[in-house]
């Protein structure tokens, strides 16, 4: 595979960064990372701590998870856990848990023939589909797993034992640059899995970071790439680009790559200015991540899609439909013509139409149903709804702020769940002794 020019002439041998230059203490990485780099080290095999854990801890930022990298096949390191399993088809690795906490521990990818299917015992090797690589379980060095890796900043190699990284793409360097580049020749790696597309807007967004202008090049003229990625994986992918704490920033580069158009085919007429209602969903969205509050990809959905609803919604009121009906059998249509392009798992589905559905309910300024209403288990997800829409519809506010009064004058208590009420259990009947234990009773 051809690199970039900038490391067409990288050295197979790495760079070895030290301590006294990097900075980075084992303390500051998973303890069950370590230890599983410490066994199998015991063991005679090379392990290593890898990707986005040694690139957000050089960023000063927190990981979330940890990877390990061994030349250990899968097999072998599932003989060296007892808590590991294997998992994957696509990409072969093991998981060990540790009781909340799951380790991906995956060995060295390497090269291969383009084309090379499977092993004679039936396990997928490397199979291409129309330049996509849909099954990746050659295994090569250390060197050959950098080089495999998407991007320069996630080949980093971490290891504890001698508190060094090796760096064979320059992923070092561009960390400190603030640049992200892609490995390889930027077209084929695109090609061969479209989803580094958004990947490379993720991290720009995520780690405010520059694209190089290799990586950079061909991100609009591929975008329709992501038409032949599943509705599932895109779904995921959704998910890291706007509940990451870059919301905002992540659309603007979406738009601006021509990539927005390809996840929500046709939502807005103009995607860069989005309504306000979406502008202002994204950014309290960062808000919330950035104070710890919880955030749900159904209220996301609900933001996205509601003005497709909207005009739905008016069009069916427009035919006769009662107009709650009408909204109900307007988000019906909205969801599952969305989920051509990306696949809502139904419980964030539901509750983005639980939450559209709700609306027309807080028109009614009854208090005794707005008591009832309180304590639905969607009512604060619909009400933080509601004035989001007065960004864009104004009159709205008088409605918004006697709903806002309502909650301060009859705050919302869960009801007291009851307590099991023990059964009692039947006392068994005794069997006769001259009765076989299957001949039924006369």
């Amino acid at each position: 595979m051809p690199l970039n020019p900038s490391l067409q002439n990288q050295p197979v041998e790495p760079v070895v960064i030290p301590l006294a230059q990097h900075g980075l203490q084992p303390r500051q990485f998973s303890p069950n990372a370590l230890k599983i780099v410490e066994r199998l080290q015991s063991l005679g095999f090379e392990a290593c701590i890898v990707g986005g854990s040694v690139r957000d801890l050089l960023l000063g930022k927190q990981p979330k998870d940890f990877d390990v990298a061994t030349n250990a096949t899968p097999e072998e390191i599932r003989n060296a856990f007892k808590n590991a399993r294997l998992i994957g088809r696509r990409f072969r690795l093991a998981h060990v848990r540790f009781g909340r906490e799951i380790i991906e521990v995956a060995t060295y990818r390497g090269e291969s023939v383009e084309g090379e299917a499977e092993t004679d015992s039936g396990l997928a090797v490397r199979e291409m589909a129309q330049g996509r690589l849909v099954r990746d379980n050659i295994y090569g060095t250390e060197a050959e797993d950098a080089k495999r890796r998407d991007f320069t900043i996630n080949a980093l190699m971490y290891d504890p034992a001698n508190e060094t990284i090796r760096d064979y793409v320059g992923g070092y360097e561009d960390l400190k640059n603030h640049r992200l580049e892609l490995i390889g020749d930027p077209v084929t790696r695109y090609t061969e899995d479209p989803v580094r597309l958004l990947r490379a807007i993720r991290f720009m967004a995520k780690l405010d970071l520059s694209l190089a202008e290799e990586t950079a090049a061909p991100i609009r003229r591929m975008a329709d790439r992501l038409q032949d990625i599943p509705p599932a994986r895109l779904f995921d992918e959704i998910l890291k680009l706007f509940l990451g704490g870059h919301a905002w920033e992540t659309y603007r580069a979406l738009v601006e790559f021509d990539l927005w158009d390809q996840l929500f085919p046709s939502l807005f007429s103009d995607p860069n200015t989005p309504p306000p209602l979406v502008e202002q969903g994204l950014k309290n969205t960062d808000s919330r991540v950035g104070e710890g509050q919880p955030v749900t990809p159904g209220f996301l959905f609900a933001v996205f899609l509601w003005a497709r609803v909207q005009v739905r919604s008016e069009i069916l009121t427009g035919k006769g439909y009662p107009p709650v009906n009408a909204l109900g059998q307007a988000a019906d249509e909205v969801l599952s013509a969305q989920a051509r392009t990306v696949a809502i798992h139904r419980r964030y589905s539901s509750m983005a139409r639980e939450i559209w559905c709700m609306q027309p309910r807080f028109m009614k300024k009854n208090r005794r149903r707005a008591e009832r209403m309180l304590g639905e288990r969607r009512f604060r997800a619909a009400y933080d709804f509601l004035l989001l829409r007065v960004c864009e519809e104004p009159d709205l506010a008088p409605v918004a702020d006697w709903w806002t009064q309502i909650q301060e004058e009859v705050p919302a208590h869960p009801a007291p769940r009851s307590q099991p009420t023990e059964k009692r259990r039947r006392p068994r009947r005794r069997r006769r002794s001259n009765q076989a234990p299957n001949q039924p009773r006369r």
